[in-house]
């Protein structure tokens, strides 16, 4: 029994959070760390027991074009930030895991910047993939490489090689050592190499006791990397996809059926990392057709088998949706003292606390019970996890469900409810997109939490990302002087224009197409974009 199996995560990513600046000028450090300082007693309020942060390093811009593992990014402050924060977290009793992005670096990273300095004489030629001396790429490097997703900013490190294992691995002991880090979850875990992340789980094994690692994988049989020797856990991203399309499509089947396929596959007491939305796909909240849904979706989170993780903000109910080229509404800066109010008023953030509440007072259950399916339709579901009985209802009209369990008093956790079971059943009236928790009455010891139900659950009006706390960036000029140089040599701003200088003679240009253009600050995404056009 390790403490992440009974873990309930908190998602931060502290770039957009804190409101930092999109691009690193690697300048004085800005202590924008200690900003988050106020969030440790937000997660205790709310019942979360684990943080996972990241990215946090030294890098050019979104954090995922790593330039030094080493250091705490300046946007972000120095390690002793780090360190300080990470002490804080384990003295309010929760454990923290980095993100470890070891797939790929970015182009300033130290054996990068010996290629392009040495070339066939850099002692790290074979850092990475498919170093190519006879090739050339868009940053006129005079050679080409592997990259990640397409992008030439990250450049695919060779995990083969045991001198780049090495360096990763010492920078896991480094994390340990500097930092008292609990854990690591590895970007893009599902192409890193399986001997490389045997090595990893090597070394996770010597650091400290029950450090983790948590790998991201997208599809697949999960128990290629979630297993005895190579990773502790994977997101569970066929369950987010159910969670949020089993509501909008009244569709529990979806759900039940991924449970039942997760749990075939694993066999065993490997938990997968659950979520409803992360940094990378949208917020819950914007996904779901009808609001209300938002209330049996986190039934659901909470107490289906696995670790549950929220992103931080969806607590808030905020909205999120992806923008062509950009992820900024998906990181937003949020300012915890305008969300003072939530506690007592917003019925998504109480709804957290609540279900923070349940999964401590029942954590055994939870972490350990079984799980076992009471009655499944497309609009309700009812499944056993040890002596507690769930039930969600995502029609829009009030429903019941009649289930088998022990003759006795039962308790509605949320509702606080209290209904009899005879014969063996247990009939249970949901509300129309509601849901609860029920325990047998005489095992409750603890007042149930504060009613929270779909009866009484009016969700906020939606609420749109929150802007950074930064300077307004400049509006893009259709006026601005473009240079005759290669679009690489360009600034953001110069290849904004040249990009809207490019659509004005395919046609009008529109607010819409302005407004796609001004949020796209990524230089090498502009580059591309710039050659798009024929």
């Amino acid at each position: 029994m390790a403490w992440y199996d009974e873990a309930v995560f908190y998602h931060i990513y502290p770039l957009g959070l804190t409101g930092a600046p999109k691009q690193n000028g690697y300048g004085e450090p800005v202590h924008r760390l200690n900003t988050l300082l106020p969030w440790i007693d937000h997660l205790k309020k709310l019942g979360f027991t684990a943080l996972y942060i990241g990215p946090l390093f030294e890098s050019v811009g979104h954090g995922y074009e790593t330039t030094d593992y080493k250091k705490l990014d300046s946007r972000l402050g120095t390690n002793e930030d780090l360190t300080a924060f990470v002490k804080a977290c384990h003295n309010a009793g929760l454990k923290v895991i980095f993100d470890g992005v070891f797939n790929h670096t970015g182009r300033d990273f130290f054996a990068f910047r010996d290629i392009q300095q040495n070339r066939e004489g850099s002692a790290y030629r074979d850092w990475y993939c498919n170093v190519n001396f006879w090739g050339n790429n868009e940053y006129n490097d005079g050679f080409s490489y592997d990259n990640w997703g397409g992008y030439n900013l990250l450049v695919k490190l060779n995990q083969r090689n045991p001198a780049v294992r090495d360096y990763i691995c010492g920078v896991i002991r480094f994390w340990v050592s500097e930092f008292d880090v609990d854990g690591i979850r590895l970007d893009a875990a599902d192409v890193l190499d399986f001997e490389f992340m045997k090595a990893l789980r090597q070394t996770a094994d010597t650091v400290k006791p029950d450090f983790w690692l948590m790998g991201e994988v997208i599809h697949g049989d999960y128990s290629r990397w979630a297993n005895a020797h190579t990773l502790h856990s994977v997101t569970n991203y066929t369950l987010h996809k159910g969670l949020y399309s089993g509501h909008n499509d009244h569709n529990y089947f979806e759900i039940a059926h991924t449970i039942r396929r997760t749990n075939d596959m694993l066999r065993g007491d490997i938990k997968l990392y659950n979520f409803v939305d992360n940094h990378d796909v949208e917020r819950i909240y914007t996904k779901l057709n009808n609001k209300s849904h938002f209330l049996p979706v986190h039934i659901l989170l909470y107490t289906l088998p696995g670790i549950p993780s929220v992103y931080y903000g969806s607590e808030f109910g905020i909205e999120g949706r992806k923008e062509r080229h950009s992820d900024d509404s998906l990181r937003p800066y949020i300012d915890l003292v305008e969300r003072a109010g939530d506690y007592e008023n917003n019925p998504c953030t109480k709804l957290i606390a609540a279900l923070g509440k349940l999964h401590a007072e029942h954590v055994q259950e939870l972490a350990w019970g079984d799980y076992r399916e009471l009655c499944l339709t497309n609009r309700q579901f009812s499944y056993a996890r040890g002596s507690l009985i769930v039930a969600v209802n995502n029609d829009e009209n009030e429903a019941h469900v009649n289930v088998p369990a022990s003759d006795g008093a039962y308790l509605g956790l949320l509702s606080g409810a209290r209904i009899e079971a005879h014969s063996g059943r247990l009939d249970i009236r949901l509300d129309a997109c509601g849901g609860d928790v029920f325990v047998p009455a005489d095992t409750q010891r603890s007042k149930p939490a504060e009613a929270v139900n779909a009866a009484s659950f009016t969700p906020p009006k939606p609420i749109e990302s929150e802007k950074p706390a930064v300077p307004a960036e400049k509006p893009v000029a259709e006026s601005v002087t473009i240079p005759d140089i290669p679009y690489e040599q360009m600034t953001v701003e110069q290849l904004q224009a040249v990009i809207l200088q490019k659509m004005a003679k395919n046609g009008p240009v529109t607010d819409q197409m302005r407004k796609d253009v001004r949020e796209n600050i990524w230089q090498n995404s502009l580059v591309n974009w710039a050659k798009s056009f024929r």
